[in-house]
């Protein structure tokens, strides 16, 4: 049952040891207490990364866009040369 207050859910797994050995032998001193949650999150981070990546390859195909972006690009064209570096 969530805890409310903590807005938490509580769930058991079961981890093969070999697993929890290998994670413990690399994890840094600071993760090792709470593993399940940052491999958590880190999926969660993988797989939004991932998708964004994803919409941007489509985006990059899409005619609409593209144009838009030329449009833009010729639009400010002219400050190309505005004497600032390109660091």
């Amino acid at each position: 049952m969530p805890n409310e207050k903590l807005k938490t859910v509580r769930r058991n797994a079961a981890l093969p040891s070999d697993l929890v050995g290998d994670v413990l032998s690399v994890a840094p001193p600071e993760l090792k207490g709470n593993l399940v949650l940052v491999s958590l999150c880190d999926l969660v981070a993988r797989q939004r990364a991932e998708a964004f990546e994803q919409a941007t390859a489509e985006m990059a195909t899409d005619p609409a866009i593209r144009s838009e972006c030329a449009a833009i690009a010729e639009e400010f064209s002219p400050t190309e040369r505005d004497g600032l570096g390109h660091d």
